[in-house]
């Protein structure tokens, strides 16, 4: 939903979005409002707004992991860079081709036969993006994960987050950022990073969805494919979860394992990098369970 203060970016930039987003009109712009950027919406322009100064300094990266995608085959719509203005502008931005559909609703993929049909779609993704990361250029052009990406993932949470928590919720965070240890250092596959519901946009005008396009690739890395389905099982529920895990390759059979352990820290991973960002209200959202108030 469309919030005032995200209605109240167009006042604000009205100037720069009028050369952004040629020929549109105030009111043909939709914005939507994400955790570190403002979305503006035009009817074949999309414009991101960094909301804070470290999201202003990851649009450069973002533009180029595109351009890396572009040259993939995975059967859906990626966003094409335009123009990028980083943390040096007076107000960053980043401008991309805008893909048409829209995210599920929830309650949509709880009916099992549009769990099952949304579950075929997104493996199908996943299969293209295992498949691409075998590609010595493309591997070349994208960021790995580190052996001790979660080891200081945790090291973070405790030092930042734990002085945030009461005694309960540091004791809850301990037991799920212990499971980290678990999970093995994969970079074999291109992982989206963010593989949840708001990212994936599909065409259901005839009740039976049909994924156009996938955007938000700003996390995009050689990694675990458990986190993008982590991601889509948080997005879509369990039946999803359990479909998607029924198409899963039988060689990878702790997958399940893996995925459960990931999904654990959600919470976590969000309110971290709202601290880091200084973004408060999702980092309140994101401690909800760990402290009193």
């Amino acid at each position: 939903m469309e919030t005032a203060a995200a209605r109240g970016v167009i006042e604000a930039h009205r100037e720069l979005l009028g050369r952004l987003l040629p020929g549109a009109t105030s009111a043909e712009l939709t914005v939507h409002e994400g955790q570190f950027h403002y979305v503006v919406l035009g009817s074949a322009r999309v414009v991101r707004l960094a909301r804070t100064e470290a999201a202003a300094a990851r649009l450069p990266a973002c533009a180029g992991v595109l351009r890396a995608l572009a040259d993939i085959a995975l059967g859906v719509a990626v966003p094409e860079p335009l123009a990028v203005a980083g943390p040096g502008e007076r107000v960053p931005y980043l401008v991309l081709t805008r893909i048409h559909g829209a995210p599920l609703d929830y309650a949509v993929t709880q009916r099992q036969t549009i769990a099952e049909a949304v579950a075929r779609q997104c493996h199908a993704l996943l299969v293209r993006l295992s498949v691409a990361g075998r590609n010595d250029a493309l591997r070349a052009l994208l960021p790995s994960t580190t052996a001790c990406r979660w080891r200081e993932f945790a090291d973070g949470v405790r030092a930042e987050l734990y002085p945030l928590m009461d005694t309960a919720g540091r004791e809850r965070a301990e037991r799920e950022l212990a499971a980290l240890d678990s999970l093995p250092h994969l970079t074999r596959t291109i992982v989206h990073g963010d593989l949840g519901g708001a990212n994936l946009l599909w065409d259901n005008t005839t009740g039976r969805p049909q994924l156009r396009g996938v955007v938000d690739w700003d996390d995009a890395a050689l990694g675990d494919p458990a986190e993008d389905y982590a991601a889509l099982g948080a997005g879509y529920g369990t039946p999803v979860l359990r479909a998607l895990l029924e198409l899963a390759h039988p060689a990878d059979g702790d997958l399940a394992d893996r995925i459960a352990v990931i999904q654990g820290t959600f919470a976590l991973q969000q309110a971290l990098a709202a601290h880091r960002d200084g973004d408060q209200a999702e980092l309140a959202d994101g401690l909800a369970g760990y402290r009193l108030s």
